[in-house]
């Protein structure tokens, strides 16, 4: 039998996204599995954990800079530490935001490849050959630079909303996607989504908060733009760290 790594999630950052990355993951077994010509059964795919922990709010954090129980890193610490002991050798976090604190978590553990999301999604659209984005993140992420630094290393152009659209993704998020109420999160997400594609004619919006897809998936009016969703990007290099 074809033998595999044991892998993490590090998830809780909404727990929905986080039980949304196990199920993306399980798919990109799947797909990886038909890809190796593996046959597909319950005892073929990897040991995997799934650490759903309850973290202070990313975007608020890194809003209100200092010490204090608003932190995130050490709920974040304490998951990857407990997924290191289970023999974690690659973790996923399941939270765009959240990799704000990525090198103090890698840091931490040498011993585990902590994967980033956004130079993942930066190195798959560069090898696309795709030269510009529009970016549906959360305040935090833009705060952050996070997508913005990664695509800039690969020599992309990534184009962010207004402060008011920005306002409004966070109203989906927060008020939506969090709250349940999916309907008004997908009219914040399409009504974001339109101005920003137009304003710039981009053919590819990254869709980084995994609370995002949750709710969107065509933009009005562009059937063709592509949305790409950077948890299933993310599932899909641990299911190959899985396999390696």
């Amino acid at each position: 039998m074809h033998g595999t790594r044991i892998v993490g999630i590090l998830g809780g950052m909404g727990p929905a996204a986080g039980a949304d990355f196990a199920r993306l993951f399980v798919q990109a077994c799947t797909d990886e599995m038909h890809a190796m010509q593996i046959p597909v059964s319950d005892q073929t795919f990897p040991e995997h954990w799934l650490a759903q922990v309850p973290v202070p709010d990313r975007t608020t954090a890194l809003g209100l800079p200092g010490p204090g129980g608003h932190q995130p890193l050490e709920p974040m610490l304490q998951a990857l530490g407990k997924l290191a002991a289970l023999g974690a050798k690659s973790v996923a976090v399941a939270c765009n935001t959240a990799h704000a604190w990525h090198g103090e978590l890698q840091g931490m553990f040498p011993q585990v490849e902590v994967l980033h999301v956004a130079r993942e999604v930066a190195n798959a659209l560069a090898k696309k050959g795709i030269r510009g984005i529009g970016l549906l993140a959360t305040e935090g992420t833009y705060r952050a630079g996070l997508y913005e630094r990664a695509l800039r290393d690969e020599g992309l152009v990534c184009h962010i909303p207004l402060a008011a659209e920005r306002e409004r993704l966070m109203q989906g998020i927060y008020q939506g996607v969090k709250m349940g109420d999916l309907p008004l999160a997908r009219e914040c997400f399409q009504s974001v989504a339109v101005a920003i594609a137009n304003r710039h004619e981009l053919t590819t919006l990254v869709m980084g908060c995994t609370e995002i897809p949750l709710a969107l998936n065509a933009v009005p009016g562009i059937p063709s733009i592509e949305l790409l969703d950077p948890a299933t990007l993310l599932a899909r290099v641990l299911a190959q760290r899985a396999y390696a």
